[in-house]
């Protein structure tokens, strides 16, 4: 997948963004709060429909109106364009693809799939159970068609049985765990799978990039402890009902990082979890390349993030996917490969030629 046009319009500092990327490799670079960061924000926003930033959507908003907009046309590998629009104004969003409405934003995530690697990236390794779960969700979404539909059917079914225990219905908790269990341990066996497919790959990628601290496992916990997730909820059930809610399942699941049998949150420092973090990303960006289509990659201040050596390894195994990808930073670096640079300064980006 490639961008080939970017508008943004009050969007955070960005008055009225309009750019062309190339379709490789692309640097912004100014100072600290230039607007940077907001140019990578606006491509997450189009596809996600959320900032990975802020939760509150009021943020995005510059000073200039109460709503914003960002539009893209993207070329996938086949040819084909595709122009996405979104605007946004309070808790009311507007979505189009290709000229029509969509009704879920998830049609906009399809069509713009990208990989996100920025200075938060090391909650992968030592960050809560959440992080993990949405990374393996975000890699299942883009490579199995049916993930979506389990994933909700999933959540519907567990507010249901929540909604049950908080009113004691004893009854229907009877009808609803055998539908949770089913649909839980569905997504469970397509998270694992996305999990094996990521640990088969990452111990050699991680020496791509020239780490070589000890090998890389990943395990999958399925939130259960129990044979069958039915048995948990059926064992679990006064529990359960004490506190009102669910507290076994895939929406307790975790991702466990080992590194020479020992948790990589302990086993390894810093800046071995930021290379970690980035070997899983990039891992990530491998299978859907392999599998549907090449994710864009966007890099958010890395030059911040590692010293030189491992700036040039990760950028280079990052470019070595093929995908189209952009950089922030505050320095203004010689790069080999063929791309274009734009200057941000005060929310204005300008291409230099």
């Amino acid at each position: 997948m490639i961008v080939k046009e970017l508008q943004a319009g009050n969007f955070r500092n960005l008055e009225a963004l309009e750019l062309r990327p190339h379709p490789r490799l692309n640097y912004l670079w100014g100072e600290n709060g230039a607007g940077k960061t907001s140019v990578l924000e606006a491509l997450i926003v189009l596809s996600r429909g959320r900032s990975f930033r802020t939760t509150q959507s009021a943020e995005l908003v510059g000073p200039h109106g109460r709503a914003f907009h960002v539009f893209a046309e993207v070329e996938d590998e086949q040819g084909a364009r595709h122009r996405l629009g979104l605007e946004r104004a309070g808790r009311h969003w507007r979505g189009r693809l290709d000229g029509r409405d969509v009704a879920q934003l998830s049609q906009l995530t399809r069509c713009l799939p990208l990989v996100l690697m920025e200075p938060d990236s090391h909650l992968l390794i030592n960050g809560p159970p959440e992080v993990r779960r949405k990374y393996l969700d975000w890699g299942m979404f883009h490579v199995e068609q049916a993930f979506l539909g389990d994933w909700r059917s999933y959540s519907r079914a567990l507010k249901q049985r929540n909604a049950a225990l908080r009113r004691g219905e004893t009854g229907v908790l009877d009808s609803l765990d055998a539908v949770v269990a089913e649909q839980g341990e569905r997504l469970g066996a397509l998270r694992r799978r996305h999990a094996d497919a990521v640990s088969g790959r990452i111990n050699r990628l991680m020496a791509e990039i020239g780490e070589r601290f000890g090998p890389v496992e990943l395990r999958y916990q399925d939130g259960w402890t129990t044979p069958t997730y039915l048995e948990s909820l059926q064992g679990n059930r006064q529990r359960d009902l004490e506190r009102g809610q669910t507290g076994s399942g895939p929406h307790r699941a975790d991702l466990v990082l080992l590194c020479d049998g020992q948790a990589a949150r302990v086993r390894l420092s810093r800046g071995e979890q930021k290379a970690l973090a980035a070997a899983l990303l990039l891992t990530q960006a491998e299978i859907l390349a392999g599998s549907v289509s090449r994710p864009v990659l966007l890099l958010d201040d890395l030059v911040s993030e590692f010293d030189r050596q491992h700036f040039e390894a990760v950028l280079a195994r990052a470019g070595a996917t093929g995908a189209q990808l952009w950089l922030t930073g505050t320095q203004c670096p010689d790069l080999a490969t063929e791309h274009r640079m734009f200057h941000v300064k005060q929310g204005v980006v300008e291409e230099l030629v």
